[in-house]
C-alpha cells in the first residue's frame, strides 16, 4: 500500500542532488500510473522490466504534536513479471514547530501481485491484487519491524475508476491493525482529473482515524502525471491536516534486461 501518512516522523541532505536526478528522468520516461497522492493503491503492477517512482519533493502535515515537513516521501516499483512488482517506500519526517530532529520512517519492502487481470489490464470485470510484505523500523525511536497483507479490487468505467483496498497489519509497535479505504477517481482519458479517498484504520490497543482527501491529477503526457491533494482525518479524535503534492514518473530499465537477456542466450559453441 501507498502509505503516504501513517507512521510518520528525515529530510536527507542529499535530497537535492537526487530531484535533480529524478527530474532528469521525466524527460525520457515512458507511461506511469499515478497512485500517488494516496494512501491505498489500485490493483495494477508496473511493467516488465521497467521502474515507476512516485515522488513527493515536500508535504506539510499539522497535528496534536505540531507542524512538519515531510520530505521526501517515495515509493519506487519494479515490474518483476507480467503480473508481479517489487515495491519500496519510505519517507522523511522533520518537526517545524516544535523543531526536532530529522528521522526516516514509513519504510517497507513489499511484493504485489495481479491475481485477476481486468479493467486496469484492457480486460473485462474488476482487477483483483494482494500486496503482501515487511515494514521496516524507524530510523529513531523504538520501533520493530512489522509484517502487512492487503488485497484491492479496482474497476474502471467511462465516467471514473473505484480502487478498493483492505489490509490487515502487525504494526512496527507489534500492535494489530486494519485498514478499510476507497479511492474514486474521474475519467482516466481527461487530462485534469478530480480524485477523492476515504479511509478507516483502527490500530487495535492504540487508536482510530477517520481520514479523507481530495486532490487532482494533472496528466502533462502519458508519461509525467503531476498530483496535489488536502488531507483532513481524526485519529484518536484529533484533527490532522495535511498538503501533499508529488509527481509520478517512469523509465525501463535497459542495463538489467540487456543482461538478462544475455545470459538467457545461449553460449556459442567454439
Amino acid at each position: 500500500m501507498r502509505v503516504w501518512s501513517r507512521g510518520f516522523r528525515s529530510f536527507p541532505r542529499r535530497l537535492a542532488p537526487s530531484l535533480m536526478v529524478a527530474l532528469g528522468l521525466v524527460a525520457w520516461s515512458p507511461p506511469a500510473s499515478a497512485y500517488r497522492p494516496f494512501d491505498g493503491t489500485d490493483a495494477a503492477v508496473a511493467k516488465k522490466g521497467e521502474m515507476e517512482i512516485e515522488l513527493q519533493p515536500a508535504g506539510r502535515l499539522r497535528d496534536e504534536s505540531g507542524a512538519s515537513l515531510i520530505a521526501p516521501a517515495w515509493v519506487i516499483n519494479y515490474g518483476l513479471s507480467e503480473d508481479w512488482e517489487a515495491v519500496f517506500e519510505g519517507q522523511g519526517q522533520t518537526p517545524l514547530s516544535p523543531p526536532g530532529p530529522t528521522s526516516l520512517t514509513a519504510a517497507g519492502a513489499f511484493l504485489k501481485h495481479v491475481v485477476v487481470p481486468g479493467s486496469l489490464q484492457d480486460k473485462t470485470g474488476p482487477s483483483i491484487a494482494t500486496e503482501f510484505g515487511v515494514l521496516l523500523p524507524d530510523s529513531t525511536g523504538d520501533s520493530g519491524v512489522g509484517l502487512s497483507l492487503a488485497g484491492i479490487v479496482s474497476q474502471r468505467w467511462d465516467w471514473g475508476t473505484i480502487h478498493l483496498n483492505a489490509e490487515t497489519a502487525l504494526t512496527r509497535d507489534h500492535h494489530g491493525d486494519l485498514f478499510l479505504g476507497a479511492i474514486i477517481e474521474g475519467p482516466a482519458t481527461w487530462t485534469l482529473r478530480p480524485v477523492a479517498e476515504i479511509f478507516y484504520e483502527h490500530e487495535f490497543g492504540k487508536e482510530e482515524t477517520f481520514s479523507g482527501l481530495v486532490g487532482l491529477i494533472y496528466r502533462v503526457r502519458d508519461d509525467l502525471s503531476f498530483d496535489v491533494a488536502v488531507r483532513h482525518a481524526l485519529t484518536g479524535r484529533q484533527p490532522v491536516n495535511e498538503i501533499r503534492a508529488g509527481l509520478t514518473f517512469g523509465f525501463p530499465l535497459s542495463f538489467f534486461e540487456g543482461h538478462a537477456a544475455r545470459q538467457a542466450s545461449p553460449v556459442p559453441p567454439r
